[in-house]
């Protein structure tokens, strides 16, 4: 036998099988491609360079864990359905005298040829657009664009090194399943029907109990700080139920419709019902795989998108000031050598402080009680609440000269607050009034928690509420906020905070300064790197749920044909088979987006409470940015539903 036979016959297989062979390797070639990108960008050099370029940097590498991680499974994954495809061409290699291991280097070079074009192809579309993806990501972090080509011989190595293993193992998989088959089986693997699956109840309750546990923890998570750690929870319990309710509840449905004569005995219900019903056993995972998918996709990408476009708004809510002077324990003769410093730095540059809010508080983390007072007594509910008292004296423009021993004014920055009276510590105020706004506002963030702006009579009241909260070991000390804008660009303003920085650092003076266009850089590198790692892991689900969904056509195409040739010769159209095609595959298509869309619905809240620790609060944006994502999402599907429905069309007539 000529060397070359088994290279040749691998050649010749792959290119008679291109149909399911082309989208698998152009997905090997993609996940190559977003492999190598995400690893040169983690081990470039000139990143470390940038402000916030080591954010970024880990940003990408744990994208590069998560994309090497999903190139696993998914690749293991599509060969399955290229084995299944493959195995009566390998039975009948078998029969006409080729032996298993003559198969087996048929399979190696098929693998090998696979690989190769996979890999180095995926390597040089990777570095032939690394630079595009280098300069979009600068561009989204606001950083100076830099010149020059970049290798990554480490990344190369890496890429290599995962995805030779990948398909070494996924050949090996292959050469088990052929060694243990017998030819006659491997010839008939394709017309193995399914037997009609058992309703399996307790796993169909299992999945209804464990999606309705998620979902109640999505909706009734009310804080920041307890969605970090059910959000994860809420997650896992959602996978599994949308798993178990594939599997078992949408075999409980189908038997449900059959057993509804009038809708199960017309023709287009009948072949639709009794066809996925036979095969949703194995449907199922597919099904659920593409629901799970698309929720990935609509998820990162709206929230991905919300932050970086609401990065603005982030950094207003951070900093309501250009310039902030900060002193933590107010000392009064420090207080004012920071103003000496502030003011010496501004004369040299011919600047004057513009929109100054000065005012000293305390700031109290405290606990909600049963009976809605605030306390130190942890709850148990997770239910925290931020207290900030304020001096009457430091508030200009308030709606009262003077205020009454045990009187308040309340502005409520973030939360309800409808009683007329506030117990804090024990020390009950009656609101006199309530405010519409504050000056300066919440300096330090947007509010993780419910946040009140208590307005008290005096400084001595204010020392009262310190006083109380030491006695029950909360620490609370004076604090002060000079902020103030100026009339100049971001360049102006950052020489002047540094300049100010560096006298205070210089004379020993306590306290610290916050400025808004520092701060810009480290958002702007926070997000943005949010933002390309959301696109990227964005385009990798949404290839794996293209694929899925066109292997899953192709694969019930060939099932189907002869069905539909046996159902032609016993007298049913050519237009009824059409329609009943069509009822089939729009609801195998429609069904995981339908279940994605209900899965956002229910986790809209709590991912608002989520986005609220990157001090994001604008939930009109996010639902924009949330239905927009759905909508070009289902737009996207409803094209790919076209071509592979035209594709299932052509197999089955």
């Amino acid at each position: 036998m000529n060397k070359f036979f088994f290279a040749r016959l691998a050649a010749t297989n792959l290119r008679k099988n291109g149909k399911v062979y082309f989208p698998y390797i152009l997905t090997g070639i993609g996940s190559v491609m977003a492999f190598y990108i995400l690893g040169a960008l983690t081990f470039n050099s000139g990143m470390q360079d940038l402000r916030g370029g080591a954010a970024v940097q880990s940003m990408m590498q744990f994208g590069l864990v998560v994309v090497g991680l999903f190139s696993v499974v998914f690749l293991f994954y599509t060969n399955s359905f290229l084995v299944r495809r493959r195995k009566r061409e390998f039975g009948l290699f078998n029969i006409l005298g080729m032996e298993k291991r003559h198969i087996f280097r048929v399979v190696f070079m098929e693998t090998v040829y696979t690989a190769l074009i996979s890999i180095v192809a995926g390597l040089l579309l990777g570095i032939l657009l690394y630079k595009l993806a280098f300069l979009a990501l600068l561009q989204l972090l606001r950083f100076d664009v830099q010149l020059g080509f970049e290798l990554a011989p480490r990344a190369i190595v890496i890429t290599v090194v995962l995805f030779g293993a990948i398909y070494l193992l996924t050949m090996l998989s292959n050469i088990r399943q052929i060694h243990t088959a017998n030819p006659i089986a491997l010839l008939n693997s394709d017309k193995a029907g399914e037997k009609e699956p058992k309703t399996k109840w307790p796993l169909a309750i299992l999945g209804a109990v464990s999606l309705g546990a998620g979902y109640y923890l999505a909706v009734t998570t009310k804080d920041p700080i307890t969605a970090m750690g059910m959000f994860f929870l809420a997650v896992l319990l959602v996978i599994l139920g949308t798993y178990c309710l594939f599997t078992a509840g949408s075999i409980a449905l189908l038997k449900a419709l059959r057993r509804r004569k009038k809708f199960y005995y017309q023709p287009n219900h009948f072949i639709t019902v009794s066809g996925m019903l036979y095969r949703m056993k194995r449907n199922a995972v597919g099904l659920a795989n593409i629901c799970i998918l698309s929720t990935m996709v609509l998820v990162t990408l709206s929230t991905t998108v919300s932050l970086y476009i609401g990065t603005e708004d982030m950094i207003l809510a951070r900093y309501p000031r250009q310039i902030g002077l900060i002193m933590p324990e107010l000392d009064p003769e420090q207080a004012a050598a920071q103003d000496a410093v502030a003011q010496s730095v501004l004369q040299e540059h011919g600047l004057t402080m513009q929109n100054e809010v000065d005012y000293r508080y305390s700031e109290l983390t405290l606990y909600r009680q049963a009976d809605g007072t605030f306390s130190a007594e942890e709850t148990g509910t997770m239910d925290i609440v931020t207290v900030a008292a304020v001096p009457l004296e430091d508030f200009p423009g308030a709606p009262v000269d003077s205020l009454a021993e045990g009187e308040a004014l309340l502005y409520v920055l973030s939360g309800e607050y409808e009683a007329d009276t506030m117990t804090v510590l024990g020390q009950t105020f009656h609101i006199r009034d309530r405010l519409t706004q504050f000056p300066g506002e919440y300096f330090s963030g947007e509010p993780i928690t419910d946040v009140y702006y208590l307005v008290v009579p005096d400084l001595a009241a204010l020392e009262t509420l310190n006083a109380a909260a030491q006695t029950v070991d909360i620490t609370a000390s004076l604090q002060r906020y000079h902020g103030f804008d100026l009339d100049a660009g971001d360049d102006v303003c950052l020489t002047v905070y540094e300049e100010i920085r560096a006298a205070l650092r210089e004379q020993e003076i306590s306290g610290g300064v916050s400025c808004r266009a520092d701060g810009k850089e480290d958002f702007y590198a926070l997000h943005g790197g949010f933002f390309f790692l959301g696109i990227v892991l964005g385009l990798l689900f949404l290839m794996a749920t293209v694929l899925i969904i066109y292997y899953k056509q192709i694969s019930e195409g060939y099932e189907d044909k002869s069905r539909y040739e046996i159902m032609q010769k016993v007298g049913m159209s050519h237009a009824e088979v059409r329609r009943s095609i069509r009822s089939q595959v729009l609801t195998v298509f429609f069904l995981p987006l339908v279940v994605a869309g209900v899965h956002i619905a229910f986790a809209f809240g709590i991912i608002v409470k989520l986005l609220q620790l990157f001090s994001l609060s604008n939930v009109t944006l996010f639902a924009c940015c949330t239905a927009g994502t759905i909508l070009v999402f289902a737009a996207l599907y409803a094209v790919v539903y076209a071509l592979t429905a035209r594709t299932y069309y052509k197999i089955v007539r």
